[in-house]
């Protein structure tokens, strides 16, 4: 997959790359926005000379992946991930970059703050979601589900289960058995086409509390099981999310209404959305003015 991204009113070429999950961006395309360089391909090659010369690691987090060039075609071009980008920023002597290293040196601090204090670090985040168009309530229901998760993952590390890929099985057993969809399937059921959108960033109040029911159920059931290893986290995470799943469902039978919902955020944010739900109640049909 292939994007242009705007930087400063200016277009820098990014890839997809499956295997690492990560977007990589065109070096060359960044050095011309933060340099006043009349020729970047230039002035990356010298300055990755520089940088050879003083066994920099900068060098090695750099690499090649195909890109499409102004004539059409596609050429191997050096790219760097978004944190090999940031440390390549810190390196180049241009005052246009200079903003950037105040942005980097003051997150850097955040995060210092962060460590000392992780009370920073939940407050920040409650922050960003309501800056997003998140309201209250759905924040603390996110703000549980992040705990509820990180106890998991927790679990599964104490428990012998390798990160990422095996967490990602397990993680997809526990969403098939809630929710009746991997992930990935439904990501595609909400119309989530970007690789970085974040599918809890889009679950309504209900499908977060079914998420974090059937995490918690499965961090409950791994402890009392005393489970050990990737199948039997296996087992355990099928059984947790099975509790509820059929949970959801008798609330889908008593109720008449699907948990699992189509509802994104990319158009309209959630505190607007629950905001229209509120005045236009179907079973009241009274709107914000209290009139019937």
């Amino acid at each position: 997959m292939n994007e242009l991204v705007l930087f400063n009113d200016k277009k820098v070429r990014r890839v997809w790359d499956e295997s690492n999950q990560k977007w990589y961006f065109s070096i060359v395309d960044v050095i011309e926005i933060l340099t006043d360089s009349p020729n970047p391909r230039k002035y990356w090659s010298v300055l990755k000379t520089r940088l050879k010369k003083e066994n920099s690691e900068l060098t090695t987090i750099c690499s090649q992946l195909k890109m499409q060039s102004a004539d059409g075609k596609f050429y191997n071009t050096d790219v760097a991930n978004t944190e090999g980008l940031l440390r390549l920023i810190q390196s180049i002597p241009s005052p246009r970059a200079e903003p950037f290293k105040r942005w980097l040196a003051k997150v850097g601090y955040e995060r210092l703050e962060e460590i000392e204090n992780p009370e920073l670090a939940t407050k920040r985040m409650r922050e960003i979601y309501k800056q997003k168009g998140y309201s209250d309530e759905w924040i603390e229901k996110r703000a549980r589900g992040i705990a509820v998760r990180d106890e998991l993952t927790e679990e599964w590390k104490k428990r012998g289960v390798k990160e990422h890929l095996e967490y990602a099985i397990l993680t997809a057993e526990i969403s098939k058995a809630t929710f009746g969809m991997t992930p990935s399937e439904y990501k595609q059921f909400k119309a989530l086409d970007k690789p970085k959108d974040n599918l809890r960033d889009h679950m309504t109040d209900l499908e977060l509390i079914f998420t974090m029911l059937g995490e918690a159920s499965t961090t409950e059931i791994a402890k009392k099981k005393d489970a050990k290893g990737f199948p039997e986290n296996k087992k355990a995470a099928n059984e947790g999310g099975t509790i509820a799943g059929n949970a959801r469902k008798e609330l889908e039978e008593k109720s008449g209404t699907k948990v699992s919902t189509k509802t994104n955020y990319n158009e309209l944010p959630e505190a607007q959305i629950r905001k229209k739900k509120i005045q236009f109640n179907p079973e009241t049909s009274i709107d914000d003015t209290g009139k019937e």
